[in-house]
């Protein structure tokens, strides 16, 4: 069932890449790729080793091993490469610096791809029904809408009803390739590596060029990895080996073999190798697959979204758990919307998949060769590959992954620049995040005071102890939390149980419930203060009171049904300490005021929770 779901959800972005790969591979500057045998054999070799060398064997193969305790994307293999090199080198603070980039770029594609994928399905309107082909805009339009509006009931039921469709696509793909295939045999020929060879041997300008549009077959294994948390890693193989590849080359193999047929069907060879009865319901089944495409890239930026989040170089999200079973289904409105917003705009703006197709490849390929980066670092320190095999593997999967980059650079002046203003906005955005983070809390940490010395001062003060538990929610056990010191300033009482809760977010997905949670207690002149420390992975949901009554049955005297909860509310304040330029420091503040609410990330009781704090300048 899982293997059905990933179906759904991880394979849909590269399950439809057969409606526009070979199409936009022969548009290429008024057709420069030419519909000959030589030129034919070439581009469907190419297609064939790149999905077998990219998504075979670098993604499916090596790269799902890199699991960060279940859980994929860049971010993940960034946290996970960052865990096994030396803290405080070089190379420490690289693989970061990468996985925000690679996560950067990932969201770049992730407003591309579902544009272009549902596009691509509602143009074979034109080849089935052109009098309908002035409803293909609107009709994008309203299912990205609708696409989005659907995500709230979480992954898992998307999956679900997704996965028997793309059982149903994929089958259709490999009979359309096998009945085009039995009419010209010749084509598997194209399956020897030779003839791509040959290709850019007999043509190296125009073989480069056709690299920047032979990418789009692969578009989607970084989505395919992000996704794994979702469905795991065995499931995603046996769907990937057993159903998909097949699938997909029978198909192009088809469409090469309907091209050496009929030269003139490069203007839209997936919808021509249908007979023409079939054409409309194909248009129908096509448009369902490229909403299931647009499924793995969105809900790989959940996951991605999130992981930045616990890392610290995002604001708080509100994140919603969408599965009893699966930790890794989840959704996050913010990302939602926000993604609605972009995808939409960018159909109205490009309304055709061609005109999306130069804008398309770029932000893939720079995530292609970060994410071979990080993995070869995590091989050698993890892995402990030696040189030889650390060459064997990152020099090929290195050029052929340069060499697709440095073609889509190509495409910058005629709509690339879309992902990377985009990765430029995302990186700019997570770096000033964690940058005024740090800021905040040195400044934070010196209106805030020392705990022990607090506490020892206590009893000189007039404060009257009340009954009543009261937990105090603050990111570390040395300094005092603001509610609390201004409880005792203003109220002059302290409450006769105190617990200093801090949650820590691991640098790992999941923390076990044996390891969640740990205590000591702090005398002092007026009873006892608990500090207790919570640990989190970076895709564990933050429910405080879940934890403390977990903690409890494990032997802390406590009970948060009975408690009050304070949270340490600070208000920004812009001015000139040094630190940050001011504009970091406008869209710092912006994003702070955006954050999710404290109470409900952490799952804080409304009607027992007190907010209190005090003002810093940044």
């Amino acid at each position: 069932m899982l293997a059905v779901g990933a179906l759904g959800v991880v394979f849909g972005d590269i399950g439809t890449s057969p409606l526009y790969a070979v199409q936009t591979v022969f548009a290429l500057d008024g057709g420069i790729v030419k519909p000959t045998p030589g030129d034919v054999y070439g581009v469907i070799s190419l297609v064939f080793w790149s999905i077998t060398a990219i998504v075979s064997g670098k993604y499916v193969t090596l790269i799902l091993r890199a699991d960060n305790d279940g859980e994929g994307g860049v971010m993940a293999l960034a946290a996970l490469a960052r865990r096994t090199v030396r803290p405080g080198g070089r190379r420490f603070a690289l693989v970061m610096i990468l996985g925000v980039v690679g996560a950067s770029l990932f969201y770049g594609d992730s407003v591309i791809t579902p544009a272009i994928s549902v596009m691509s399905a509602i143009e074979g309107l034109s080849v089935s029904a052109p009098g309908l082909g002035h409803l293909e805009v609107p009709l994008g339009a309203t299912i990205i809408a609708a696409l989005f509006v659907v995500q709230r009931f979480g992954t898992n039921i998307v999956g679900r009803f997704f996965g028997p469709v793309m059982i149903v696509w994929f089958a259709v793909l490999a009979v359309l390739g096998v009945a085009q295939i039995a009419g010209d045999p010749s084509i598997l020929q194209s399956l020897l590596p030779h003839h791509a060879v040959l290709f850019v041997l007999d043509h190296p300008l125009i073989a480069f060029i056709a690299m920047g549009a032979v990418v789009l077959a692969i578009t989607g294994a970084e989505a395919l990895y992000a996704d794994m948390g979702h469905f795991g890693r065995a499931p995603i193989r046996r769907a990937w080996f057993g159903l998909v590849f097949p699938a997909l080359t029978l198909n192009y193999l088809g469409q090469g073999a309907l091209i050496l047929d009929s030269p003139s069907s490069i203007s839209s060879p997936f919808y021509l190798m249908a007979p023409r009865w079939a054409q409309l319901p194909l248009v129908v089944l096509a448009t369902a697959a490229t909403i299931i495409a647009s499924q793995a890239v969105i809900s790989g930026a959940y996951s991605v979204s999130r992981q930045a989040e616990r890392l610290g170089y995002l604001p708080k999200l509100t994140i919603r758990h969408t599965s009893q079973h699966e930790g890794g289904q989840i959704y996050a409105p913010a990302i939602n919307w926000t993604l609605c917003a972009g995808v939409l705009l960018l159909l109205l703006t490009f309304q055709s998949s061609t005109k999306l197709a130069t804008a398309y490849g770029l932000a893939v390929t720079g995530t292609f060769l970060l994410t071979t980066t990080l993995v070869l670092m995590y091989a050698e320190s993890a892995w402990h590959w030696n040189r030889t095999k650390l060459l064997a593997v990152g020099v090929p999967l290195g050029i052929l992954e340069v060499t697709y980059f440095s073609a889509n650079l190509t495409k910058v002046a005629h709509g690339g620049w879309l992902p990377l203003l985009i990765a430029v906005s995302v990186v700019t955005i997570m770096l000033t995040w964690q940058r005024g983070r740090v800021l905040v809390t040195e400044r934070r940490t010196s209106l805030e005071g020392r705990l022990n010395h607090f506490v020892w001062n206590l009893e000189g003060q007039q404060v009257r102890v009340v009954p009543g538990t009261a937990i105090f929610l603050h990111p570390n056990h040395v300094t005092t939390p603001l509610a609390l010191r201004e409880n005792v300033g203003y109220n002059h009482v302290i409450h006769e149980h105190v617990f200093i809760v801090r949650t820590v977010s691991e640098n790992v997905p999941h923390v076990l419930g044996t390891d969640r949670c740990t205590w000591q207690l702090l005398p002092s002149p007026l009873g006892t203060i608990t500090l207790v420390t919570l640990r989190f992975g970076f895709q564990d949901e933050q429910d405080v009171p879940k934890s403390l009554e977990a903690a409890r049955e494990a032997g802390l005297d406590i009970n948060p049904e009975q408690a009050n909860y304070f949270l340490s509310r600070i208000t920004l304040q812009r001015g000139r300490e040094p630190g940050m330029a001011t504009w970091r420091k406008r869209l710092f503040i912006g994003l702070a005021h955006n954050a999710a609410n404290p109470s409900h990330y952490f799952s804080l009781p409304q009607d027992r929770t007190v907010v209190m704090g005090a003002q810093v300048t940044l």
